[in-house]
């Protein structure tokens, strides 16, 4: 027998599993900001009857037509107004009873943005910003997807620069430590940060001081150009 008689076609194999190209695909983006010393995150009230009252991550069903960075940055500017922040791949969800709907499979999304300087254009069902200690339930499997989220978050803060994406341009290393504790949820010893922080070589120092303090200014610092995370294109 001739190896082309062994193969099927893509519509066969199509319509003997129709069961298994019935399942959805969305993207949920966890959008964390910080503000007031207080690791925050961006959620929306569920529209569903189902989780009345409830809020969820920033999220919607993959269109036919595009693919998962597409969606998640379209799911981010439809939701937010937001066109200019790096959003990470994280994780899949796929337990089976996770949608009321139906089975939908998730990817996560995960995003530092600064809320000083990223203005929501947009206030659609109560979106705003919530901080991570308050928040005990959310909407579908979504406090599981936040704190996956942090997880990963947690782990990456001190081998890679992307937490300067939560400061302003110009910072004090008081506030970057501050920074840290809010996400590692534990308090540093100064000195010890400061000295992993220098081996880093990431920052530059701007030889400016704080001002309109009422406490002693500390010295202003700048992540470095190269360190800067470059928006990424959907």
């Amino acid at each position: 027998m001739s190896k082309s008689h062994l193969l099927k076609t893509a519509e066969i194999e199509k319509i003997s599993h129709l069961d298994y190209f019935n399942i959805a695909v969305s993207v949920d983006c966890v959008i964390f900001g910080y503000d007031d010393k207080e690791l925050k995150v961006l959620l929306i009230k569920s529209d569903l009857e189902e989780f009345e009252g409830l809020y969820s991550l920033l999220g919607d069903l993959v269109r036919p037509d595009e693919d998962l960075d597409s969606a998640s940055y379209r799911i981010l500017k439809e939701r937010t107004g937001l066109d200019d922040v790096y959003l990470e791949q994280v994780h899949a969800f796929g337990e089976t009873g996770r949608h009321p709907s139906g089975r939908v499979i998730t990817i996560a999304y995960y995003s530092l943005i600064d809320i000083k300087n990223h203005k929501l254009q947009l206030s659609h069902n109560e979106l705003h910003w919530h901080s991570l200690g308050e928040i005990r339930k959310l909407a579908f499997d979504h406090k599981k997807i936040l704190d996956t989220s942090l997880r990963r978050l947690q782990e990456k803060v001190m081998e890679d620069p992307i937490i300067f994406n939560l400061l302003p341009e110009k910072f004090s290393l008081r506030e970057l430590q501050e920074l840290y504790e809010s996400i590692l949820g534990v308090e540093l010893d100064r000195r010890n940060f400061r000295k992993k922080i220098s081996v880093k070589d990431w920052l530059q120092d701007l030889n400016e001081m704080e001002t309109n303090l009422s406490h002693r200014p500390g010295k202003l610092y700048s992540v470095k150009k190269q360190y800067q995370r470059k928006i990424q294109q959907a």
